[in-house]
């Protein structure tokens, strides 16, 4: 028996069923007929669910249903979280992440992403009757208790940044707002999009801005490594949403133009 000839002949054959089963993203979308969308629901002015209806509202929604109608297929959406982000796109529980991810280093090493189309700042929000937090410089002075939620970029962040205050890592199902309103913390950080949508809704909460730019990060939506052909189909939806003006228009929706990037 050929056993040099026998060896290749497996080889090649093992790589041809493996090309053959791993078909592209862009392929099994539309052979499905659905976009598997992972979102967060509870991001206000992006990708909100509403506690009593289920209603999903928010920038994103809209985007991502304009997407799959580009596709000419359904969108199927994913609940996901920051925290959860990198294992829900890696496993394949869904095709594309939209929901203002911020493109932080850590998660360029894992993940692929669009062009940015926001960036935003980080916030701080406290209570209106707080006396502990009156201004940014307030938030790190012994004693002064503020609040992240796990996942999101402003944990490292602010992780790094305070050197007095006490840095307070939420996890599901707490919230920061929660925390906020019991007292057990004196504000919690979020980004322009969360604070926003937050200062509508919530007629208790104040919000702190820092004087000059803090830790502006851009926005974009991310894919799992591996397939080029699916990275340009996504970022190719994102370059004509900033040219035929329906990015704008989104983000004026929901009262983001602000930071809003169109090219």
């Amino acid at each position: 028996m050929n056993w040099p000839a026998l060896l290749i002949s497996l080889l090649v054959g093992g790589t041809a069923t493996a090309t053959a089963t791993a078909a592209p993203t862009l392929e099994r979308v539309r052979a499905s007929g659905e976009l598997r969308i992972c979102i967060w629901p509870e991001y206000h002015g992006i990708s909100l669910r509403h506690p009593r209806t289920g209603q999903l509202t928010g920038m994103d929604i809209d985007l991502s249903a304009a997407f799959a109608a580009d596709l000419k297929v359904s969108p199927r959406y994913v609940d996901s979280s920051f925290a959860t982000l990198v294992e829900d796109l890696q496993l394949g529980r869904c095709d594309v992440a939209m929901f203002a991810v911020g493109k932080t280093a850590q998660r360029e090493r894992q993940l692929r992403f669009t062009r940015p189309y926001m960036a935003s700042d980080i916030y701080a929000v406290t209570t209106l009757s707080s006396r502990v937090v009156q201004r940014w410089e307030d938030l790190d002075r012994p004693g002064v208790r503020i609040a992240v939620q796990a996942g999101t970029f402003m944990e490292p962040v602010m992780a790094q940044a305070l050197k007095q205050a006490t840095l307070v890592t939420v996890q599901p199902p707490d919230t920061r707002e929660r925390e906020l309103e019991a007292g057990r913390v004196d504000a919690f950080m979020t980004d322009y999009p969360y604070s926003r949508r937050l200062l509508d809704s919530a007629d208790w909460a104040r919000l702190v801005a820092p004087a000059k730019p803090f830790h502006v990060l851009p926005y974009a939506y991310a894919v799992r490594p591996g397939d080029a052909a699916w990275l340009d189909t996504v970022d190719g939806f994102v370059a004509r949403i900033q040219r035929d003006g329906r990015l704008r228009q989104a983000a004026e929706r929901h009262g983001l133009a602000a930071i809003v990037l169109t090219r």
